[in-house]
């Protein structure tokens, strides 16, 4: 008889090796999500030094590239993270129709027990308050639960970051706790909201 733990470590093994070698695109509405390549670190770095942006993120002083290139070497060896590129499709235009817009991704996954943790920026500000990031999450949380099985998605947004708890509410998450002076930012400590979406609220959303 096969015992069950044995059953779950192989399909471990099995979703860690999908994560960290899946190269695949994925298509939402509006955006599309491809795995984030080295070339789109410096894109990356040049947002988190806004200082706008920072404030939303848990990245409290700017990145080197050196450091982000570290990270990104780390990130392709894990098998219980994914970061994504995330491009929008530009209507009229006679070059590429797609443009680097933020990251998104994993950034743990429990596989035990069917979780996971996203989180998102949206580095162009061109591009913000117009749907891209809501579509974005969508894809990306569609693609927890249809592709790696997952019951439960979770993310953390502090609690002055208005536009963001907006959109994570359109994709259907939910408050479901409050992170009390969890941060502290221009002198301020402000709160952090946990927020999460289960797999049956997904499907009949």
């Amino acid at each position: 008889m096969v015992r069950q733990s044995s059953i779950f470590n192989g399909f471990q093994i099995l979703m860690r090796d999908h994560v960290r070698y899946n190269r695949h695109m994925i298509l939402g509405k509006r955006v599309r999500l491809r795995p984030l390549e080295r070339e789109d670190l410096p894109r990356f770095v040049r947002w988190v030094s806004d200082p706008e942006i920072r404030a939303h993120v848990a990245q409290y002083k700017p990145l080197s590239l050196a450091q982000e290139e570290q990270w990104y070497a780390r990130n392709l060896e894990a098998g219980d993270t994914q970061s994504w590129a995330i491009d929008a499709h530009r209507e009229q235009t006679t070059a590429d129709p797609w443009e680097h817009i933020g990251v998104c991704g994993y950034h743990v996954i429990d596989w035990r027990n069917r979780s996971g943790e996203v989180g998102i920026i949206i580095g162009a500000r061109e591009y913000w308050s117009q749907g891209f990031g809501t579509d974005a999450m969508q894809t990306l949380v569609g693609w927890g639960f249809n592709t790696l099985n997952l019951n439960r998605v979770h993310l953390h947004v502090y609690a002055d970051n208005a536009r963001a708890i907006r959109c994570y509410e359109k994709v259907g998450f939910r408050a479901e706790g409050c992170l009390r002076q969890a941060n502290f930012h221009n002198g301020v400590y402000r709160d952090a909201l946990l927020m999460g979406l289960l797999r049956e609220e997904w499907r009949s959303s």
